[in-house]
């Protein structure tokens, strides 16, 4: 499986785009061939993606499959390049402070991210936005028409409230109570608590799962389209991703360690863990100043892994499971979809996820 193809082109307009880039987008743009003029360099378009849903075990999966010697993945893990409909909020919060964004804007350097994939290797990348995105499945499949696609699904109650968590984490949400970030959406669009980020969609719009697996389906033959199960990769890590590698085609016989990426923590106090991000990553006059106290007040050997070691001690814990009468009753609210979803994949998720049981 290779990645070439003869068209491609940016998926819908960039945030920060210049009439200059508009012009070089005529040579630039078209197909995978960089540069302009006569001579064009062929660059790699990735021959899978890795589409989601974020706390499914997207993190484990890239983690694991960019170990695999056949098989690139870039450092960069979730370039969001096909999602100009959620992408756009990530480049605006980096540019309103000031900063150069950590996620490709042009197809340029989107491409750039695989020119250190060896000829041999099969080259994929892993963007948990481009499930929820409506224009994701479309774009992919203009730019890589052959692309595999690799989906993963999570019960709805376990999923939202692994995302709320780590919404929390990420100063993305301000709401700690699980019950009441749930009750705002009904308000309208989710408030974050970032005062540069515009706001999310709500966390019920990621339950869609059958319409977002439709747009998948619909632009690509469905043996293109693997759709995973997160309690399955928890349950048995190896036997899903020896399935993944045989759908890609590579050798599955290769022995990957399994990974837990990104366990959702309870965080203890927001405006602490805000404050300690910032004098940790800031470059105020304020964090530089704490920064130096504490490298001319700790030995050096006790810096680094073991003051990050203090710093979850003190601000993250064990989540606390959801109330349970509230986790029913979302269960109850979502239980239609669960049964959408098991007849579209032709497997028993209302059993297996305990939405039988709910009268």
């Amino acid at each position: 499986m290779t990645g070439s193809t003869e068209t491609t082109r940016e998926p819908g307009p960039r945030l920060g785009a210049s009439e200059g880039d508009a012009e070089a987008g005529a040579d630039t743009d078209v197909g995978i061939g960089v540069g302009t003029g006569r001579r064009r360099e062929v660059a790699r378009m990735p021959d899978f993606f890795v589409v989601g849903h974020p706390k499914c075990g997207t993190t484990a999966l890239y983690e694991m499959l960019k170990a695999h010697p056949q098989i690139f993945m870039p450092d960069c893990k979730e370039p969001r390049y096909f999602a100009p409909d959620l992408r756009v909020r990530f480049l605006r919060g980096a540019l309103e402070r000031g900063e150069r964004p950590s996620i490709p804007q042009t197809l340029a350097e989107y491409l750039s991210l695989f020119e250190s994939a060896a000829p041999e290797q099969l080259v994929g990348e892993a963007s948990p936005s481009y499930l929820m995105s409506n224009a994701a499945a479309e774009l992919i499949a203009e730019a890589q028409p052959r692309a595999r696609i690799v989906a993963l699904l999570r019960e709805p109650v376990a999923f939202l409230r692994s995302l709320q968590l780590e919404l929390v984490q990420n100063h993305v949400e301000s709401e700690r109570d699980f019950a009441a970030a749930m009750a705002k959406e009904q308000l309208g669009p989710l408030n974050v608590g970032s005062d540069h980020a515009p706001p999310i969609r709500r966390y019920s719009d990621r339950v869609r799962y059958v319409e977002q697996l439709s747009r998948y389906r619909a632009a690509f033959p469905a043996e293109q389209v693997l759709v995973l199960i997160y309690e399955d990769f928890k349950r048995d890590n190896r036997a899903t991703v020896e399935r993944v590698l045989r759908f890609l085609g590579v050798d599955d016989t290769v022995s990957l360690e399994p990974i837990q990426a990104n366990p959702s923590v309870h965080v203890r106090s927001v405006w602490l863990d805000r404050l300690i991000g910032r004098l940790y990553g800031g470059q105020g006059p304020l964090a530089r100043a704490s920064r130096r106290a504490v490298h001319a007040t700790i030995p050096g050997r006790l810096r680094g892994e073991g003051l990050q070691a203090a710093r979850r001690r003190l601000l993250y814990g064990s989540p606390r499971p959801p109330d349970e009468a509230f986790a029913r009753e979302l269960r109850a609210r979502f239980k239609g979809e669960v049964i959408a979803l098991s007849e579209y994949l032709g497997r028993d998720l209302v059993g297996e996820w305990g939405y039988d049981r709910l009268g």
